[in-house]
């Protein structure tokens, strides 16, 4: 049975806090933590938990975005909550401190207006190799980032990557009565191929991640029946590889953050326990 120092470790928090489209996530387990099992950390991982709320509020002014912020808001009232007044006062003032940066940045972006922008289509070039969740975060940055990130291209590639080849969306033939029925964002898909208009792609995938995804998916965490870890999804896929294994094998199971806490509290993430994990979970969601 693995130690609570590994199971930490095995979370991948400290090594998610730099990446804008994680950073949230990383805040709120972080956050559930500190409330729900802090208390009860060896000494050694209640120093590494505190060191990683530290981290979080010293990395806040790289964070451009709203939930960010309130990410971090949620983790310094836990840690205001939780921790003794010495770690308490220390975490506080690294959040001020965060906050005064955050407002530093800001005005400096400001100033930087008017500076010449990489071309659109460089720009796209360079989004093309992020993933999904990278491709959002960059559309907040500024007007001419979220209009390259809203190219068609750049979600048809998007689309294949997460639910399969696009080209066969166009290949596709209609289905006579009484056989299969499609669901309805393929139908959609075919209705625009049929009538000869060009597909949106961002909205088709948009139609089929909160049709099939998005309450399966809402954490962003996953638990691979394949390596029998708690991982962070990539592309709603496990992001180690496995040699041999299909993707859409994989057997990934949706993980809210309780259940992420409940796991590293109470269980170690090894093959034991994978004949335990639905029963517990579905008791602790």
């Amino acid at each position: 049975m693995s130690t609570p120092l590994e199971r930490y470790q095995k979370l991948g928090l400290t090594d998610s806090l730099p990446r804008i489209y994680q950073y949230p996530f990383v805040c709120k387990e972080l956050s559930f933590i500190l409330r729900g099992a802090y208390n009860k950390l060896p000494k050694n991982l209640q120093s590494l938990v505190f060191q990683d709320a530290l981290a979080v509020f010293r990395l806040l002014p790289q964070m451009q975005t709203q939930s960010a912020v309130s990410a971090a808001n949620l983790l310094l009232q836990s840690a205001e909550a939780v921790l003794p007044k010495q770690k308490r006062t220390q975490a506080v003032t690294e959040f001020k401190h965060a906050k005064v940066a955050c407002k530093r940045r800001s005005k400096a972006r400001q100033e930087e207006e008017g500076l010449a922008h990489l071309p659109q289509d460089v720009l796209v070039h360079i989004f093309s190799f992020l993933d999904m969740q990278s491709l959002l975060s960059v559309g907040l940055v500024c007007w001419s980032w979220n209009s390259a990130a809203s190219d068609n291209c750049l979600w048809q590639l998007q689309y294949a990557i997460c639910f399969g080849n696009s080209e066969d969306i166009s290949k596709m033939k209609e289905r006579r009565d009484g056989e299969l029925v499609e669901d309805k964002e393929e139908t959609n898909l075919k209705e625009d191929i049929a009538t000869r208009t060009s597909i949106d792609w961002r909205d088709a995938f948009k139609r089929k991640y909160i049709g099939k995804r998005a309450k399966r998916f809402t954490s962003n965490r996953g638990y691979c029946g394949v390596c029998h870890t708690i991982v962070w999804l990539n592309n709603m896929k496990c992001p180690k590889r496995h040699p041999g294994v299909k993707s859409e094998n994989q057997q990934i199971k949706p993980v809210s953050p309780q259940q992420v806490i409940f796991i590293f509290v109470v269980f170690s993430i090894s093959p034991c326990c994978v004949q335990q994990e639905p029963q517990h979970w579905q008791n602790n969601r």
